[in-house]
C-alpha cells in the first residue's frame, strides 16, 4: 500500500466519520480501509482515530494530522494538474451531482459525447433532488437550481430557467383553471410541493404587478423527487410548479396546460458549484465548459 493512499483513506474516514462509508466512497473494502489506517498509525507511531464498536472519533493527534494531510493531497493534486496541463491528456474520475430533472434531461444525454472526447476520464454521476455536501461526498461539481447556501464554494451561473404552473386537462375540468396566484389559495387548489426533510412551510414565489410575491399554497401531495410531482400532475392530482424544460413535451402534447397565467413563477437560477481546488483540475474545467454550453442551448430553446 502506498503512503499516499493511506493518507487519502485517513482523510475520507475523518471527513465521513465511518470506516464503511469511506470504503464505499473510495470503492475499496472495509478491510483495506482498516489496514491502511493501521499502517498509517504504525508509521506515525500514534493513534489517529479512537475506534469502538459504535463510534469513531479522531484523537488530538488525528485532528492535527488531518490539516497537514489535506495540504499534502492538495499539493499532489496541483502537481498532477500541472502535468496534465502540459500533456493535454486529462484523466481520472469525475464525481458530479445534479438534481434528478436536470441530470436526466440535460446532463446524462450529453455524457457519452464528453467521454468519447476524453477516453481517459471516468464519470460518476449522482442524481438527487436533496441538497448535497460537496466536501463530505467528495464531489468535483454539483449542478443545482436555486440559491447556494455554502458561501465557501465557488459558483458559475448557467442560466435563469423559466418555470410554469401546470396541471392536466382532467384536473382543470374537475376543479377549474385558476387565473392568478390568489385563486390558488381562495379556491383551495391542490398544489404539488417539492419538499425536503427539515424544509419550512412551503411558499410559491410568483410574479405580480408589484414584483415577486410569495403565495402560501396548500396541498396534500409532497415529495423530494421532482419527477414524482410531474407524474402526479399528469394523473390529474393537482398543480405543479416545474421548470419549463422538464415539462415542455407534455405541454406541447397537451397532457399538461398552463394555469394561473396572470402570475407566472419567478425564474429560478441554474448554476454549478465547485471548490477552488476542484476548479483548477483540467477535467473539471472541461466538463463544466462542455455542459454549460449545451445546457444553456437547451434551456434557451425550451
Amino acid at each position: 500500500m502506498s503512503y499516499l493512499d493511506n493518507i487519502r483513506t485517513f482523510v475520507r474516514v475523518y471527513e465521513l466519520g465511518s470506516m464503511s462509508a469511506a470504503a464505499r466512497d473510495l470503492r475499496i473494502s472495509p478491510a483495506v480501509t482498516s489496514a491502511r489506517i493501521s499502517q498509517l498509525e504504525g508509521h506515525l507511531s500514534v493513534r489517529l482515530l479512537q475506534r469502538t464498536t459504535r463510534s469513531l472519533t479522531p484523537t488530538e493527534q488525528g485532528r492535527a494530522f488531518y490539516g497537514g494531510a489535506c495540504e499534502i493531497l492538495e499539493s499532489v493534486a496541483n502537481a498532477e494538474t500541472q502535468v496534465v496541463n502540459i500533456t493535454e491528456n486529462p484523466k481520472g474520475a469525475l464525481y458530479v451531482a445534479a438534481p434528478l430533472g436536470v441530470g436526466r434531461r440535460l446532463i446524462a444525454p450529453q455524457v457519452p459525447e464528453f467521454l468519447a472526447l476524453y477516453p481517459e476520464i471516468t464519470l460518476r454521476l449522482r442524481l438527487t433532488d436533496r441538497k448535497v455536501d460537496m466536501t463530505t461526498e467528495g464531489l468535483d461539481l454539483a449542478f443545482f437550481l436555486g440559491e447556494p447556501e455554502d458561501s465557501n464554494l465557488r459558483m458559475r451561473k448557467i442560466a435563469d430557467v423559466d418555470r410554469i404552473l401546470c396541471a392536466s386537462p382532467a384536473y382543470i375540468a374537475r376543479r377549474g383553471n385558476p387565473a392568478s396566484g390568489a385563486d390558488l389559495i381562495s379556491d383551495n387548489h391542490e398544489c404539488l410541493n417539492l419538499r425536503f426533510p427539515g424544509a419550512s412551510e412551503f411558499q410559491w414565489r410568483l410574479t405580480t404587478t408589484d414584483g415577486p410575491k410569495k403565495f402560501r399554497v396548500r396541498g396534500r401531495y409532497e415529495s423530494d423527487d421532482g419527477d414524482v410531482l410531474t407524474d402526479w400532475a399528469l394523473s390529474g392530482n393537482g398543480i405543479a410548479m416545474k421548470p419549463v424544460f422538464e415539462v415542455s413535451e407534455h405541454l406541447k402534447a397537451g397532457r399538461l396546460v398552463p394555469v394561473a397565467v396572470q402570475n407566472p413563477p419567478v425564474p429560478i437560477q441554474m448554476a454549478c458549484l465547485f471548490t477552488h481546488r476542484r476548479r483548477q483540475d483540467p477535467k473539471t474545467r472541461l466538463f463544466m465548459d462542455f455542459m454549460i454550453e449545451r445546457i444553456s442551448a437547451v434551456v434557451r430553446g425550451a
